[in-house]
């Protein structure tokens, strides 16, 4: 099937789910489905704010909000083609990528989409900006476009690597980091004009890198990979959680986002979520309501998230105390 082959990075199938064994945090989340009218799998969401956000995902599929996910409406993005990645600027000016090469921007929140024409055919799997003029799209085959104009083209910049790039972050104007698969980690100290292989001793495919401040990340992969960095990326500390008694496998990680310094979120395969309250000294899972696969995951707010997966599925995630 077309979409599996292309997505086959989020799609591996385990045995069972691993689980962190860390004592409870202070504060638990409340997790709680919503009902996006699709079936689509989902693998790319982004909230503008706690009410206007956008997913999209396979066969083209773009879903939106204006009122925090109560309702879901579906876009026409003009194409079929798997969509992975969704990233909007403000309200109205946005870019969703995917497979084949595949760049669409919008002007009006989403609700029209134009085709950018781009210089490969490869999946393009990750956007970051790190102005409202400089940004970057990463994929397969060691993929990496740079624009300096506002989106309006892309250029290609030498990875070293051809390794697919599934994830880019940007913490500040100059650093940045890029992972990808056979453990593939790539850092920028000059604002993105070169890309420096960083060595993670690691053959693990990591889906999404995220950093809580300029010098605190983790990268999470296949496998249960969890990995850290506490000097911008420079270095990289395997904290892949124990499998524990009960699973053969661990579970795939696929995407981390940081809402503070101390407070991170991962989900994963089997509706699988994990929180830290306490900078990724422990993670604890949270208890989940879905067991279909969570590819995509955004917090606009540290007190409002969402997550959303296989299926159509789309989770709200709003942290509250005891």
């Amino acid at each position: 099937m077309h979409i599996l082959a292309v997505a086959s990075w989020l799609l591996i199938a385990l045995l069972c789910a691993g689980t962190a064994g860390a004592a409870s945090p202070e504060i638990r989340a409340t997790v709680a489905m919503q009902k996006s009218g699709s079936e689509a799998t989902l693998l790319g969401m982004f909230f503008h704010d706690p009410q206007l956000g956008w997913a999209v995902g396979s066969g083209g599929t773009i879903l939106k909000t204006t009122d925090g996910g109560r309702k879901w409406k579906k876009l026409s993005s003009g194409t079929t083609s798997l969509l992975t990645a969704v990233y909007f600027q403000d309200a109205r000016r946005g870019w969703v990528v995917g497979a084949n090469g595949t760049v669409r921007t919008s002007r009006d929140g989403g609700e029209t989409w134009s085709v950018v024409f781009v210089s490969t055919q490869a999946p393009l799997y990750g956007i970051a900006f790190v102005t409202p003029q400089k940004g970057w799209l990463v994929g397969g085959n060691g993929t990496i476009l740079q624009t300096t104009d506002g989106g309006e083209n892309w250029t290609d910049q030498a990875s070293g690597t051809s390794a697919a790039l599934h994830s880019i972050v940007l913490t500040n104007p100059q650093h940045g980091a890029i992972v990808g698969a056979l453990g593939t980690i790539l850092t920028t100290s000059d604002g993105g004009a070169t890309w420096t292989s960083q060595v993670s001793q690691s053959s693990a495919t990591f889906f999404d890198v995220a950093f809580a401040d300029e010098a605190n990340g983790w990268a999470v992969g296949n496998a249960g990979a969890l990995f850290q960095t506490t000097d911008g990326g420079t270095h990289w500390i395997d904290r892949t959680l124990p499998c524990g008694r009960t699973c053969n496998k661990l579970t795939d990680l696929i995407r981390v986002r940081f809402t503070d310094a101390q407070q991170g979120w991962i989900v994963g395969e089997h509706g699988q979520i994990l929180r830290t309250t306490d900078a990724g000294f422990n993670w604890v899972e949270e208890a989940s309501p879905v067991k279909r696969s969570l590819m995509a995951l955004s917090f606009p707010h540290t007190t409002a998230g969402w997550a959303a997966g296989e299926g159509g599925t789309i989770i709200s995630i709003s942290p509250g105390r005891r």
